[in-house]
């Protein structure tokens, strides 16, 4: 099998899923919440009605209003524009964290899978070291060493699920480089770099699509947990955990100053997480 005909395969295989999915209910309500908020994010100060950082004591913890439509939080900010800003910052975490961790991931896992021996083990026993903690309880001890700030929960997250990927990956791979086709270019003298490139890493993406897209929103969540607990964006920041910090003691007298960040971080992961696991149904071979 040619290279070519295998990427030609992988790209008809992937269309196909793509049909298959858009059969799925779960698909098309995750798709519709991640358009939906994504667009929120990119008109953000179009749709925001004030500046989400600009306090106001006098204002403080009101409720809807023609003014503010979800009311004002513990020193006066509006909590709708802070929610439509908070979109932005909580997608940027999401995507750059997945993507940092499958890059190394997919990096070390094509490693590992493809050789064996010793730089097999090493890689695979730190792997498994890492996950032998809480992935949140990792983080926090990364976000401890570097300092609070969004970037380092960004690098945080990122690497706690650098072993995930790897796993994936190694596991894909073991399987893929006993394959005739991989034998063949092997034979020709193919250098190892263009085997894994063009051989091996094209047959084992489904999976890792599947994990990236539960990924995003797993990110999300962690993040916004460390931000919940003063690790994570700076203080006045619009992050929808740190949201749920600030506004924690006003829940009976100001309930939408919680609710209203905390249904924002429930949407956007229950989005993904659907859309996950249509993807995961529909890249199945064993269900289609």
């Amino acid at each position: 099998m040619s290279n070519a005909t295998t990427v030609n395969s992988q790209i008809s295989r992937f269309r196909r899923a793509r049909l298959r999915a858009a059969r799925y209910p779960s698909a098309i309500i995750g798709v519709s919440i991640i358009l939906f908020f994504v667009i929120v994010a990119i008109f953000a100060p179009l749709i925001a009605t004030h500046d989400p950082r600009q306090a106001n004591v006098v204002e403080r913890l009101q409720g809807s209003s023609a003014e503010h439509y979800l009311g004002t939080d513990g020193v006066g900010r509006d909590l709708f524009s802070r929610i439509v800003h908070g979109t932005r910052i909580s997608l940027k975490v999401g995507f750059m964290a997945t993507a940092f961790s499958l890059g190394f991931g997919t990096l070390f896992g094509a490693i590992a899978g493809y050789y064996s021996g010793w730089l097999e083990n090493v890689i695979m026993r730190a792997m498994d070291i890492m996950l032998v903690m809480p992935s949140i309880l990792l983080a926090m001890v990364i976000v401890t060493i570097l300092g609070q700030s969004l970037t380092n929960a960004i690098i945080a997250v990122s690497i706690v699920y650098i072993p995930q990927y790897a796993r994936i990956l190694r596991a894909s791979v073991l399987k893929v480089r006993q394959l005739d086709y991989v034998m063949a270019a092997k034979v020709i003298g193919a250098s190892d770099l263009r085997i894994l490139t063009r051989t091996v890493l094209p047959n084992c993406i489904a999976p890792l699509i599947v994990q990236a897209t539960l990924g995003i929103g797993a990110a999300i969540l962690d993040a916004a947990g460390l931000s919940f607990l003063g690790l994570g964006a700076e203080i006045g920041e619009p992050e929808w955990g740190a949201m749920l910090n600030e506004n924690r003691n006003f829940i009976r007298r100001a309930p939408l100053t919680v609710t209203a960040p905390g249904m924002a971080i429930f949407l956007i992961v229950l989005a993904f997480n659907l859309l996950g696991d249509a993807l995961r149904d529909a890249l199945d071979p064993q269900i289609n």
